[in-house]
């Protein structure tokens, strides 16, 4: 038994506070229409996407070879198939890469929106107008001239099978592949930078044009150099559509318009109902492929 009282007893210590929880890091905010994935995720896709292209084009020409092919002046089918599997690998690397973070991207983080026609026809009109006005100041200034190169690779003149395969990879793989790497992910991640110039948020800005930039280097073996600057005005356009029509269905449409005409015009030579029969044609393919995407659970952008 205890010598002290009750009411003498030494009195017992106070437990000791819970220490406050540990702090997770926060997730950088983003915007409504800016994607989960990071700014980090816009170099590392370039550098997996060339990494892979490359390794994928060493092994088709190394099949080509085998099959009797000149590397030198590969067929228009080793020429397509090579293309369209490079412009593959960044797909590729840009759906593997925004999917590490933890969270499952949707095909509205690219910019999969529902757009209602009225914006998207205004945003494809006034973006267009003002890309053709810049590159015909632009043409007047160097005296521009020559043409793309690849669309000579791929044999639009060499039979009819070599035509309708570049046709179609010009005007409905290209936009689609391109608008989803370089608008749909570069460009969003891109965004997620926070730079400020006396109190204004620039980083939209900035992203367009590094992304505009990027776009012209791509085109480096496609297009002569004189085009490449054309090329990267065309690029940092399409990011101002994307931005203002939250949705990557513009985009898709004014660069499969740009490329008819482009390739109707200047590799065709083609009239005005055989150039319109091809933009219309491609505009629908693209619109059956890539409408499904769209998430019905959102409204669409007005």
């Amino acid at each position: 038994m205890s010598s002290f009282p009750p009411s003498q007893a030494p009195s017992q210590p106070p437990p000791p506070e819970p220490l406050p929880p540990e702090e997770r890091p926060r997730a950088p905010e983003r915007g409504d229409d800016e994607p989960p994935w990071p700014v980090w995720a816009a170099p590392a896709a370039i550098a997996v996407g060339f990494a892979v292209g490359i390794v994928v084009s060493i092994f088709v020409d190394a099949i080509a070879k085998a099959g009797g092919s000149s590397l030198s002046n590969p067929t228009p089918a080793v020429s397509l198939i090579s293309d369209f599997l490079f412009d593959a690998a960044f797909v590729g690397a840009a759906l593997y890469l925004a999917g590490l973070g933890g969270v499952r991207p949707r095909p509205s983080d690219f910019g999969f929106r529902r757009v209602h026609l009225r914006v998207a026809a205004g945003a494809v009109l006034s973006a267009g107008v003002g890309y053709y006005v810049v590159s015909a100041i632009y043409a007047s200034l160097i005296h521009l001239h020559g043409s793309d190169k690849l669309p000579k690779e791929l044999g639009v003149s060499k039979s009819t099978a070599a035509l309708v395969g570049a046709t179609v990879f010009v005007c409905v793989v290209a936009p689609i592949a391109e608008e989803f790497f370089f608008r749909g992910f570069i460009f969003g991640a891109l965004r997620r930078m926070r730079i400020e110039i006396a109190g204004r948020e620039i980083g939209t800005w900035v992203a367009a044009i590094i992304t505009g930039i990027l776009f012209g280097l791509a085109h480096t073996g496609s297009a002569s150099s004189q085009y490449l600057i054309p090329l990267g005005f065309l690029g940092f356009v399409l990011c101002l559509v994307r931005w203002k029509t939250r949705s990557l269905y513009p985009c898709m449409a004014l660069h499969s318009i740009n490329n008819s005409l482009a390739l109707g015009i200047s590799q065709l030579h083609w009239n005005g109902v055989e150039i319109i029969g091809l933009t219309a044609g491609s505009l629908c393919v693209i619109g059956a492929l890539t409408l499904p995407l769209a998430s019905r659970a959102q409204p669409a952008v007005s």
